[in-house]
């Protein structure tokens, strides 16, 4: 029998309702060079605007990031990753309810974001590149989004190499589960996520996708962060401003399958999609759509 994920994350402050799935994570990266936004979001207020505009077209989670993970990126010093988060953070707590998630893989850029009222760590690297954070976590009692990486974002899309997609990054997020709960970080606290084009080929990715059964199996959480990226490019033969129907199609189909958090740039396009295929098909969802693909 499969092991169900619960209906309750919980987050730095409260519980996050996850019976009414998928919930959205909308996208505001406040870089220069993020591979699909960047440079569009590089003032305070525009961002703020940006996020406040995707909790109006139905996200559930507005996830602030302040340093490119696209393939080859350079890093970012860590004074000035909090500079380009931190007065965005501080400007949507004050106007949003929403949860926040900070996304970095740095400690300190995670403690003042959480201190400045951020709800979840969103680490690309599950908690591995900076060995503080699983600390500053457990600290602060935050939700924590663990991810799946090979390589870093200098390395990871050279010669990504598995003999088994599916079984490697599923055992990668079990250990992790267990190596957090020591750490202080207890399993109801984490969500997982595979980290679609973090390290895979478009094969790799779509295999993953088709295989959302098995993640879920892990019984916590899952997260797909699927929205504009490269593999749809492979896929589909698009650009990367010419995406979104891919992502769409992507978002539709891992919401059947069961996934409890989807993160995208483009949440009204996502969030219309998945309306309607419920209204259509609601046998697919609940218990029925956690089958699919068994």
């Amino acid at each position: 029998m499969p092991v169900l994920p619960p209906a309750i994350w919980q987050l730095r402050s409260r519980p996050l309702n996850l019976s009414q799935t998928p919930v959205i994570m909308g996208i505001v990266n406040t870089t220069p060079d993020s591979f699909s936004d960047g440079g569009q979001f590089l003032d305070p207020m525009e961002a703020v605007d940006r996020a406040l505009q995707l909790e109006a077209e139905g996200a559930g989670i507005l996830d602030i990031g302040g340093e490119s993970t696209r393939p080859g990126a350079t890093p970012v010093p860590e004074i000035e990753e909090v500079r380009r988060v931190l007065p965005v953070i501080e400007k949507i707590v004050a106007r949003s309810s929403l949860p926040i998630s900070v996304d970095t893989t740095k400690a300190e850029v995670a403690r003042l974001a959480l201190a400045a009222g951020a709800e979840i760590v969103n680490d690309i690297s599950g908690l591995t590149f900076d060995p503080r954070m699983p600390e500053v976590c457990a600290a602060a009692q935050a939700g924590v989004l663990c991810m799946h990486i090979q390589g870093t974002p200098q390395t990871m899309q050279q010669a990504p190499t598995y003999t088994e997609v599916v079984t490697e990054v599923v055992g990668f997020l079990r250990r992790r589960l267990e190596e957090l709960r020591r750490a202080g970080i207890p399993p109801e606290r984490v969500a997982l996520d595979p980290g679609i084009g973090f390290g895979k080929t478009a094969a790799h990715n779509l295999e993953l996708l088709r295989h959302i059964h098995s993640l879920r199996d892990l019984g916590r959480p899952l997260c797909i962060g699927h929205s504009r990226k490269r593999f749809l490019q492979k896929l589909l033969g698009r650009d990367v401003d010419e995406r979104l129907f891919g992502t769409v199609g992507v978002s539709v189909a891992v919401a059947l399958q069961g996934a409890e958090l989807i993160r995208v740039h483009d949440v009204a396009a996502s969030r219309d999609a998945i309306t309607a295929c419920r209204a259509c098909l609601p046998e697919a969802w609940g218990s029925a759509g956690i089958s699919l693909g068994r």
